[in-house]
């Protein structure tokens, strides 16, 4: 018979076992710098919340860089986290066959080629991504020149530029005093990463309302939607003369890339591979830059707050231009950034709110469809009693013709507002979606040019919106959240 527990002798308590130290990392030298493009992935991959034993050997695969030595009088540190993702074309560790087949023709420049700034929000459930347009009119604190080992005081340049001048720490310092957001993070990428991470997901659907070509990268994509290994990514993200928009309408395509990635990673359960999800680090942080502070446990971190990130957690802009081809004596054609509305943006990351909290209130939208050109149906898909009428006159004092006959819908406890639309009609559709905050965007075949509203209980107000102006191309069109600039 099993001993009574009065019987059985005294049992020490068990100590908790010690983790065995951490082998010594061996440190790659570092690698030239990578594009920036790429490592929203590094942060949404590390969401996986795989676990230490998979993405502690990270580090041993990320060069180190300083960006912040000796760094004086910054930004007062705002909520949340704020990265500053940079890149060069790094086109000189490409094999001359890669090269010819995806037009990587000429010298690399060594300069910046694409910057962004990545904030985390402080509760980790939304990603604000704002593209800083390389040709943007700066003005360089003073510094030493990494080249040449000459002092120079400040002095006006192209952003990109400042990497070429000062490394790092120059393009950290030069970003902080432009937005005076301080910067917690650096990180850098290149193409090769690019290429390696598209092809390890096993590609990437992008679509294009209209056909693109671009001689110069090779690009030609017919309208539609595509899928695309890394280096036809690549081809697309670098292209700037499809249109007349250069640089920011490249810009514009980078953003879309990044939600079609962001849908790709966690959508497919990749991340909750263990060994898909080590070969896709592998493949991104393979030649990855960034500064001391970010490491495994910073990765760990995100990785358990995101669990749940999706496209419709991110969201994108570009930051507004107020003056196209301002030249500047010894340096060019720039972009003067908007003071005003700039500033606003900027406010919004320091203070952790959505990019959209910059809008001044009433402001106009720009959209690329106009409202008088989109029908629209409205359903009430809630049991309170008006709203779908409310929705129709709110919408009809937009623009948007619609049906001016609600009806109920067939659910009718709709929480969120949906726009249910034919994928033929998807401009419309993302422009209408843009003037109900918020709202879903639903894909349902064969419905035809009349857009459907199913009101939910969040709507709240009807945002207006007008055409862009073409003659000032797309830099300006607005925050667009993941889920709106991915193919449905």
């Amino acid at each position: 018979m099993p001993a009574s527990p009065a019987s059985r002798p005294p049992q020490r308590p068990q100590r908790p076992r010690r983790r065995p130290p951490r082998p010594p990392v061996r440190r790659k030298r570092p690698r030239w710098a990578m594009r920036a493009v790429t490592t929203l992935s590094v942060v949404v991959l590390a969401a996986a919340g795989i676990g230490h034993a998979v993405v502690s050997s990270l580090d041993a695969d990320i060069a180190r860089v300083d960006p912040f030595k000796d760094m004086k009088n910054r930004p007062q540190a705002g909520h949340g986290m704020n990265v500053l993702l940079v890149g060069t074309d790094g086109r000189d560790r490409i094999s001359e066959a890669k090269r010819r087949e995806y037009r990587l023709g000429g010298a690399p420049c060594h300069c910046t080629d694409t910057v962004m700034i990545v904030h985390i929000s402080e509760d980790r459930e939304r990603a604000s991504v704002v593209s800083l347009p390389r040709d943007s009119y700066a003005m360089t604190p003073a510094h030493v020149d990494v080249t040449s080992g000459e002092r120079h005081q400040g002095h006006p340049v192209k952003l990109n530029s400042a990497y070429a001048e000062g490394g790092p720490q120059l393009t950290v310092r030069t970003v902080e005093a432009m937005t005076r957001v301080k910067i917690d993070h650096y990180l850098e990428v290149d193409f090769i990463s690019f290429m390696k991470t598209v092809d390890v997901l096993g590609g990437v659907k992008l679509c294009t309302a209209e056909p693109l070509k671009d001689s110069y990268t090779g690009l030609d994509l017919p309208a539609g939607t595509h899928s695309m290994n890394g280096g036809e990514a690549l081809q697309y993200v670098r292209s700037r003369h499809v249109d007349g928009a250069s640089d920011l309408g490249r810009m514009q395509r980078q953003q879309h890339f990044l939600a079609a990635l962001v849908k790709r990673a966690t959508s497919s359960g990749i991340l909750l591979n263990p060994m898909k999800f080590r070969d896709v680090t592998r493949a991104v942080l393979g030649s990855v830059r960034a500064d001391k502070g970010f490491g495994t446990d910073e990765l760990l971190d995100l990785g358990r707050a995101m669990r749940n990130f999706s496209p419709s957690s991110s969201e994108f802009t570009t930051v507004p231009i107020g003056r196209m081809g301002y030249v500047v004596k010894g340096v060019g054609s720039t972009l003067k950034w908007d003071p005003v509305k700039s500033s606003r943006l900027f406010d919004a990351l320091r203070e952790d709110k959505p990019l959209a909290a910059h809008r001044a209130k009433g402001e106009v939208l720009k959209v690329d469809v106009a409202p008088q050109q989109i029908r629209v149906q409205v359903e009430n898909g809630t049991g309170t009693a008006g709203l779908g009428k409310r929705v129709d006159s709110a919408l009809a004092a937009a623009g948007f013709r619609t049906s001016r006959m609600p009806v109920n819908a067939a659910e009718r406890s709709v929480k969120r507002t949906v726009v249910a639309y034919d994928p033929r009609w998807d401009r419309s559709a993302k422009s209408l979606s843009a003037a109900l905050p918020g709202s879903e965007l639903r894909a349902v075949k064969g419905l035809g040019p009349t857009l459907k509203v199913i009101a939910g209980a969040d709507f709240e107000r009807v945002r207006k919106v007008r055409a862009t102006d073409p003659a000032q191309g797309q830099g300006e069109s607005g925050v667009v959240r993941g889920d709106e600039v991915g193919c449905k």
